[in-house]
């Protein structure tokens, strides 16, 4: 989706838009979040993917994209800039940004 080695400026690579969940697993709000991103990828299946990134195993990753705190969640259209949602969403919350970022281009 993004080869952050060789690329300095952002250039996404997918087929559709996604979320990356930047989490850790001593992370009490990332255990929170993770159920509702689960049903998320069921849901949006065929429309965005969900990825997740733990930031203790991936920490030049984690670095590349600036992340200090998490939960962090890039999220990721095809055509336009990612844009950054910091602490745990409720779903309600991560529907709504999936309606109005990600998939703005497709209603």
């Amino acid at each position: 989706m993004f080869n952050f080695e060789q690329n300095q400026e952002w250039k996404f690579e997918g087929n559709i838009p996604c979320i990356i969940d930047f989490y850790a697993d001593w992370c009490g709000p990332c255990k929170m979040v993770a159920p509702i991103l689960e049903e998320l990828a069921v849901e949006y299946s065929g429309k965005i993917n969900i990825y997740k990134i733990d930031t203790e195993a991936e920490q030049e990753l984690a670095g590349a994209f600036g992340i200090r705190s998490i939960p962090s969640m890039l999220f990721v259209p095809v055509n336009e800039q990612p844009q950054m949602s910091v602490g745990a969403l409720p779903k309600d919350s991560l529907k709504q940004a999936i309606s109005d970022v990600l998939l703005k281009e497709v209603n």
